[in-house]
């Protein structure tokens, strides 16, 4: 049995809010409400690099901690930026969220599918290197590898809690899965790709894909029922609109990202850890 502290983090690479809204999704969506969220880059790795610092997807129109991270983050490294403002899921010391959970005893297991993770390269190091245990996929149609990863990492626990991070490829562009019956090397969202790119193929093969990832994640979220898991989009696709196609650009369509969570059970902060270890130190010494 996990730890009630565990956290799992899924980013569902390039998943736009509309294709999320519209799937057929009752694992994911039994988490919680789905918010229309920004996102806090337009492609990977700038996502990813504010996501590990505590700028995860936010409804910036709120004044309500958790969905909004300028009111509340849900990992606030403490330290950086402005101060706690008391109202945080996590607040912990580090460089950032792998490193300093990692700091404080746990396990930190990581996994990524789009080229950004890739760990042979310098550029991922700072998404990657804090991991105790990493694997990267090697392409975007790899989940069920990535699963047997992260499984077989949960198995050896031994009772401490665990952080969990897992960056899926399949509503990555060419948007492709395990069994799908259409050709992976034909990609219908290309920037500049004209005629060959195709808006209606682009929602159908999306739409399936994280209905597929649905599925595939349905063990693993059961196993994270009774801890804590936050799953979101790193940055949409634009699929045709003003004329603009896949990401890295500032077009609605690629900033407005799907944003779900169960939070349950914060760790006990490093002070309040402390503070107990002193009581109880205390109580010792008067006998």
């Amino acid at each position: 049995m996990l730890d009630p502290t565990s956290i799992l983090f899924i980013t569902l690479d390039s998943c736009r809010y509309d294709t999320f809204v519209a799937a057929d999704l009752p694992n994911l969506k039994a988490l919680g409400q789905v918010y229309l969220a920004k996102a806090p880059g337009n492609f990977t790795f700038a996502s990813h690099a504010a996501m590990f610092v505590g700028f995860t997807p936010g409804v910036p129109d709120k004044a309500q901690a958790l969905i909004n991270p300028k009111f509340g983050k849900i990992f606030k490294i403490v330290g950086g930026g402005y101060p706690s403002k008391g109202n945080e899921f996590l607040t912990i010391k580090g460089k950032n969220l792998v490193q300093g959970l990692g700091a404080i005893g746990y396990t930190t297991i990581g996994t990524g599918a789009a080229g950004w993770f890739d760990d042979a390269t310098p550029t991922a190091q700072p998404l990657v290197e804090d991991f105790q245990h990493y694997w990267f996929a090697g392409n975007c149609w790899s989940l069920e590898k990535q699963l047997q990863f992260v499984n077989k990492h949960l198995d050896r626990l031994n009772g401490k809690p665990a952080f969990v991070f897992i960056n899926l490829g399949e509503t990555h562009v060419p948007y492709w899965h395990e069994g799908a019956d259409w050709d992976r090397s034909h990609n219908p969202c290309r920037p500049f790709g004209g005629a060959d790119n195709d808006a209606a193929e682009c929602a159908r093969r999306q739409l399936a894909c994280v209905e597929w990832v649905d599925d595939t994640l349905g063990p693993l979220l059961s196993r994270f029922s009774g801890a804590n898991t936050l799953v979101c989009a790193d940055h949409g696709d634009a699929w045709g609109e003003d004329g603009m196609w896949e990401h890295g650009i500032h077009h609605p369509k690629v900033m407005d990202v799907p944003l779900v969570f169960r939070l349950q059970h914060a760790p006990v902060s490093m002070a309040s850890r402390a503070a107990k270890v002193r009581g109880f130190a205390r109580k010792i010494l008067k006998k």
